[in-house]
Order: structure tokens, then C-alpha cells, then sequence
């Protein structure tokens, strides 16, 4: 192949490229500032991980270090920063027309960039203000990991090493977002953590105190499942939908208690499947490795084996 065929060929696909630019517009957005960035949600994720984790993540942190200038400095910018994507998502999103989130409340406002500026400030506050209560919990969620496994050493090789918590913690940080009604955002943080942990937590699922991911790769959460305390699961768990519910014209019917609720003290083991809005596995169940259940499972039964359902 000469140089001028190669040429000839790379100017006829382009063409091709740029007609399925207009031909297939639903997959590109062009000229769509306000589309969010996921490197910039990533960033504040990590602005946050280093507020929850101080020393573990993000900088250094000194000995004789100024705790409230420190803290109060990352607050500051972190504050600016999540306001601003906030702001961004919100204006995609209504200009997208997809009212998608409980925070659309506009009212008579000619102005709407404003309202939704408005809107991002204060959704970006009343979200920080719940870290210390975050924190709070995935202080119960390593110690449940570090009561849980023979293995672990110390709590830094648990927060330093654990995809399992390192997974629990993005869903800590993106779930009162996702119940706060900020669209899009959320699950940008989840599915980060999941391709770096190879753990998949729907950012809506409700999650209780002491939760221990064991291993993780290939555990699975629905956006409707509920999750008590003291709960344990182990690689390649899924907590999923058993069907779907559509409507008249073929389409999936959105929202509703999809996925199984699990009590207090509940252990999975690997490989196990749990399916349905319905399913209730009781508080103290212990459901072996490889099983598929659709059903209910009373407080303190065993499941060892095969299919329930």
C-alpha cells in the first residue's frame, strides 16, 4: 500500500466518522458545555476521600499539622468545586429536559440559571455537612472488616487495600447525593469505584452499619436493595431484580422495590444470587456459596445448597 492509498482511505473514513456524528446524534455531545466531566467528578471525589481518610489519601498529613486550617482549607475549595459541578449538572439536565431529580422545585423564576446556581449552593452544603457522619459509619464498616477477616493485619492494610472498602466507601460518599436527587453525579462515583474495585453498588442502595465486602470482584447491589447492620458478603454476590414489570408500548416500567432486602447479621457466601423486591433474607441467615433465591429466607436459617424459589 502506497502512502497515497492510505491517505485516500483515512479521508474517506473520516467522512464516514463525521456523517455518523449527524446520523447517530444521541451518542455524541457536541459543543455541550455543561455536560459533566467525569475527570472533574473523579477529582472531587478524591477531595473528598482525602477529607475522610486524611494521611490515606490526598496529601500528607504533618503531626503538628493545623487540623482547622487544614480541613477548613480542603472544605473551602472542595465546597467551590462541588457547587460548580452541581450547578452544571443540574442546567444539562433541565435543559435536556429530564426532570430526573427531587430537587426541581423552580416555581415562577424567569431566572433559571440563577435558581438552579441557587439550588447547587445549597445542595453542595447540606451534602457536606453530612461527612462527619460518613465518616462515622465507614469507621464501623473497617472495623467490620477488620473483625471479619483472619487475615488483616492492621486497619491501614484494610484502608490502603480492601476493594471491598474502598467500594464502600465511594457508595458512603455518593449515596446521600443520589438521595438528595442530584442527578448523574452519584453514579459517575460509583462506576469509578467499580472499575477500579470490580464491585457494581447502585448508589440509591441503602446500606446499614458494619458492612464488609470480603474480596469483592464481581459483587453486584441493586439500586433498591436494603441492607441492614452487621451484614456480610462475599465475591461475586448479586443482589438483584427477578423481572421486570413493562409498559403498555414494551418499555421498562422505572422505579419500585426491585431488589431483596437483607436483616441484621445476614452472611453470603460467593457466587450466591438473591433476586427480587420481595425477597426478605432474616436477620441472622446464612446463605451458602453458589445458591439462587427468589424467595424469602426466615431469621436464622441456613441455606446451604442449590435453589430456593
Amino acid at each position: 500500500m502506497t502512502n497515497e492509498d492510505r491517505v485516500g482511505r483515512l479521508r474517506k473514513l473520516t467522512g464516514k466518522v463525521v456523517d455518523s456524528y449527524q446520523e447517530l446524534g444521541g451518542i455524541n455531545r457536541l459543543g455541550e458545555k455543561d455536560l459533566p466531566s467525569q475527570p472533574a467528578v473523579v477529582a472531587i471525589l478524591e477531595e473528598l476521600l482525602a477529607i475522610i481518610f486524611p494521611g490515606y489519601h490526598g496529601d500528607l498529613v504533618f503531626g503538628d499539622a493545623d487540623l482547622a486550617m487544614l480541613v477548613g482549607g480542603r472544605l473551602d475549595r472542595l465546597n467551590r468545586h462541588l457547587t460548580m459541578m452541581i450547578e452544571q449538572t443540574l442546567v444539562f439536565c433541565y435543559q435536556k429536559g429530564c426532570h430526573c431529580t427531587s430537587l426541581w422545585d423552580l416555581g415562577e423564576n424567569n431566572d433559571t440559571r440563577g435558581a438552579l446556581a441557587a439550588m447547587a449552593r445549597r445542595s453542595s452544603l447540606e451534602y457536606l455537612e453530612q461527612l462527619p457522619e460518613i465518616r462515622r459509619l465507614l469507621d464501623t464498616d473497617v472495623t467490620a472488616a477488620f473483625e471479619g477477616d483472619p487475615a488483616a493485619t492492621n486497619t491501614e492494610e484494610i484502608i490502603l487495600c480492601y476493594p471491598g472498602v474502598q467500594a464502600i466507601a465511594v457508595h458512603r460518599l455518593a449515596h446521600p447525593l443520589f438521595r438528595m436527587g442530584v442527578p448523574l453525579l452519584p453514579r459517575i462515583m460509583n462506576e469509578w469505584a467499580h472499575q477500579r474495585t470490580g464491585v457494581d453498588i447502585h448508589p440509591g442502595a441503602a446500606i446499614g452499619k458494619y458492612f464488609f465486602i470480603d474480596h469483592g470482584t464481581g459483587v453486584v447491589i441493586g439500586e433498591t436493595t436494603n441492607i441492614g447492620e452487621r451484614v456480610k458478603i462475599y465475591q461475586s454476590v448479586t443482589l438483584g431484580a427477578l423481572s421486570f414489570s413493562r409498559n403498555a408500548d414494551g418499555s421498562l416500567v422505572k422505579g419500585g422495590k426491585r431488589h431483596p432486602t437483607l436483616e441484621n447479621k445476614v452472611t453470603i457466601y460467593a457466587n450466591a444470587t438473591i433476586l427480587g423486591g420481595d425477597t426478605v433474607i432474616g436477620e441472622g441467615a446464612v446463605i451458602g456459596g453458589g445458591t439462587w433465591i427468589t424467595q424469602s429466607v426466615a431469621a436464622g436459617q441456613k441455606v446451604t445448597s442449590g435453589l430456593q424459589g
